[in-house]
């Protein structure tokens, strides 16, 4: 089971509005729309995109991480090294 499992519905549901304001974004420069607005969605989109990412990342550190700490050994640090992974790469994002 993942750490995400619980609010599997209310990520599923965030992703679609997400998917929407991307077509939304598409609509826009098919448009001709204003540059100004166009990155102004594109910027909501990415922090709706950086809020998700950071939900999952929670809940994988408090879940996943958490548990693998508790067995111990190497699989603990595998889990370790790729949450350490996954937030080197949304930083950089």
């Amino acid at each position: 089971m993942h750490g995400y499992t619980h609010d599997k519905d209310k990520y599923a549901k965030r992703l679609r509005r997400i998917e929407g304001q991307v077509r939304g974004l598409a609509k826009m420069i098919e448009g001709d729309q204003d540059c100004i607005d166009v990155l102004t969605q594109v910027s909501a989109t990415t922090k709706a995109l950086q809020s998700v990412a950071l939900g999952l990342m929670d809940e994988h550190l408090k879940h996943c991480v958490a548990e693998a700490l508790t067995e111990g050994g190497d699989a603990a640090d595998e889990k370790v090294r790729e949450a350490s992974d996954a937030i080197a790469r949304l930083v950089r994002s």
